[in-house]
């Protein structure tokens, strides 16, 4: 391991949440912990008020909560099954912990057209509606908690490569969709059985390792390196779903798809973007991804700290399409501090990222 890297692995090992804890000696170091030592840091996990939340919600089939893509009325910011699911995943609770299992298993039993999926019995097919449907955000939570080996979503992980695949043959979103007058004005919506990414793609293949093969792993960067454009301001557009009214995608990915953004003149990284592109393998071949790697290897300090300028407002809090918090909050520069370092560590251990 680089100096770097094992300087940031010690500050978070002495200072961060048992969760980050026990992903850096799993995830980073690769270090297998006594079990004794493992089940004091799941017992510390289990015992946080968020999780206690979870598990207090879960209904008798397995369900979390009222709520599933997000909360609403009636299901809480965690209390729903998409963002608990995620989240139990990101903490690292044990796959075998009664909660997420029973999460899972009912992933694996209601049926997509069950009133628990929240579209009132109807399926959105992901097969028709190129960047949609609830199953692409059903199978992205299952990849994000480790359970792709137990639950079949290959092909799910089939789609999102198809459509990352998509964006290098045609020219641009233009060419696949087509515009509708809806109440008097326009909308762009993607033809039917189109294939085009959106976010729970990205997420889904960040989080499987099993579609990696060289040629994939080069086809991805390649449409990604379309997808960074930034050449075509004509082109930056993307499309939402016809089914017999407009249905907004999954997060649509538009051309002009960046790592960062700028704000008062400070560049600002997109933690969670850089970190999946680099889960993916594509640091060899983006240039703009390795520029964020290294930005972030510099921002590293003595102790360990990286005091790089991240887009906090993604990285802050929880939710279905942002948030990677995994510290019970950020009310001490340190627990902040935590987070980030944490999710940077991740990008240079991705990244392939050496001193």
């Amino acid at each position: 391991m680089t100096d770097i890297k094992r300087r940031m692995a010690d500050f978070l090992l002495e200072n961060a949440n048992p969760s980050i804890k026990y992903r850096v000696f799993s995830e980073v170091l690769h270090e297998e912990l006594p079990k004794s030592e493992k089940d004091k840091l799941q017992a510390e996990i289990m015992d946080e008020p968020i999780i206690k939340s979870i598990v207090a919600c879960q209904k008798e089939n397995g369900w979390l909560g009222n709520g599933f893509h997000g909360p609403n009325k009636n299901a809480g910011n965690f209390e729903n099954q998409e963002v608990g699911t995620k989240y139990l995943g990101e903490k690292l609770v044990y796959r075998g912990t009664p909660v997420l299992r029973r999460a899972m298993e009912a992933y694996a039993t209601v049926p997509l057209t069950d009133l628990c999926y929240r579209t009132k019995g109807k399926y959105y097919d992901e097969f028709r509606y190129a960047a949609n449907g609830q199953n692409n955000i059903r199978c992205a939570c299952i990849a994000r908690a480790g359970y792709d080996d137990i639950i079949d979503i290959k092909p799910q992980i089939g789609l999102a490569l198809d459509s990352f695949r998509r964006v290098l043959e045609v020219d641009s979103a233009l060419d696949i969709t087509r515009v509708k007058r809806v109440g008097g004005r326009e909308k762009r919506v993607f033809n039917d059985y189109e294939k085009w990414p959106c976010y729970y793609h990205l997420d889904i293949l960040a989080h499987t390792s099993s579609w990696k093969t060289d040629e994939n792993v080069k086809t991805l960067a390649e449409s990604f390196s379309k997808l960074m454009r930034t050449d075509r301001p004509d082109k930056q557009v993307g499309g939402d779903s016809w089914v017999g009214y407009v249905l907004g995608t999954t997060g649509c990915i538009r051309e002009g798809y960046q790592l960062f953004h700028e704000n008062d003149s400070v560049h600002r990284t997109y933690v969670d973007r850089t970190e999946w592109l680099c889960r993916c393998g594509l640091a060899p071949y983006l240039p703009q991804l390795r520029d964020e790697i290294e930005r972030i290897a510099a921002a590293v300090g003595e102790n360990g700290v990286c005091s790089a300028d991240v887009a906090e407002e993604q990285l802050k809090g929880f939710s279905t399409y942002g948030g990677q918090q995994l510290e019970v909050d950020w009310k001490t520069p340190t627990r902040r501090a935590c987070d980030i370092t944490f999710r940077a560590l991740l990008i240079l251990h991705y990244g392939g990222w050496e001193d």
